[in-house]
């Protein structure tokens, strides 16, 4: 596999959990076909598959796209071995293994039993990863790093970082644990809708859920936040600082902040009323694009 570089990421990418070809229909495996192909040709740099996924559902995204880069965001080591995972990386064609970007991170102890000593796990796996045949080499993967152990780790071992739910401050400080040359990449989650009461109503919906796990708690403390800040699904100060709310070009400006912050790359996730992170937000990708033209 030939290396990735930071440039091969694009400033803009998409994130969606939506794209699990394994858990879905005959009809939902077409629909996702037709969205990741249409996003491709939208010009975004990187599709980022969400919510855990296999190594199966980064395949069939990348057989069904032609430029874009394809990287799961994150593939949870708990759920599948690292043999496991470079042997289906190596039955893809070698077009495709280019595009392909392992995104690994170590979920949390709430939803794994298993969950214990992450640091380590993660060293273990990056270095079964080393030592298959062939190799998933550390130009072709990132981590979801929060904290500054694991941001190391990611400069370390892999092209740099894969943060989630992180404000433009994180980035800032992310910048500086990873260093000037690796990747950082966080996602943004945004909510279309001009009306901001309505806006923050359906960014609390989606935040609820993580707001229970101590990961992201314990980050967002780190960043100046409290445990105020937690209940009823967010504070605004809270929703305005983690979400671009509003039209495209109130998003424009927060994702310029993340940028301004020091991010190479940022995943923009969609979030809607009606189908939450559910769904495929087609419109709003396409009018996301119209947006921000030529800087995809």
């Amino acid at each position: 596999m030939t290396s990735k570089t930071r440039e091969a990421y694009g400033q803009i990418g998409i994130w969606s959990g939506a794209l699990h070809r394994s858990r879905a229909d005959d009809a939902g495996k077409a629909a996702i076909a037709e969205a990741v192909a249409e996003l491709d040709e939208l010009g975004y740099g990187t599709l980022w598959i969400g919510g855990s996924p296999s190594a199966d559902d980064a395949a069939a995204v990348v057989a069904a796209t032609r430029t874009i880069t394809v990287a799961t965001g994150i593939l949870s080591i708990w759920d599948h071995t690292a043999a496991e995972v470079a042997a289906r990386i190596a039955t893809l064609d070698a077009s495709a293994r280019d595009r392909f970007v392992l995104g690994l991170g170590v979920s949390h102890g709430p939803m794994v039993p298993q969950y214990a000593k992450p640091y380590s796990a993660m060293v273990a796996y990056l270095d079964a990863l080393d030592s298959a045949t062939p190799p998933v080499g550390a130009g072709h993967r990132v981590l979801a790093a929060l904290g500054p152990k694991m941001l190391r780790l990611a400069a370390d071992r892999t092209l740099g970082a894969h943060p989630y739910l992180v404000t433009a401050e994180h980035t800032a400080e992310a910048r500086e644990a990873l260093g000037p040359d690796a990747l950082l990449a966080p996602e943004l989650s945004v909510v279309l809708d001009t009306d901001l009461d309505r806006a923050r109503s359906t960014a609390r919906g989606m935040l609820a859920r993580y707001l229970g796990l101590p990961n992201y708690t314990d980050n967002l403390l780190r960043l100046g936040f409290t445990e105020s800040d937690f209940e009823g699904g967010g504070s605004t100060r809270l929703l305005d600082s983690l979400f671009a709310l509003g039209d495209a070009e109130k998003v424009k400006d927060r994702t310029r902040q993340y940028l301004d912050a020091g991010a190479d790359h940022v995943a923009l996730q969609v979030i809607t009323a009606e189908e939450g992170s559910a769904g495929l937000p087609r419109a709003e990708w396409r009018a996301l694009a119209e947006a921000f033209g030529d800087e995809l």
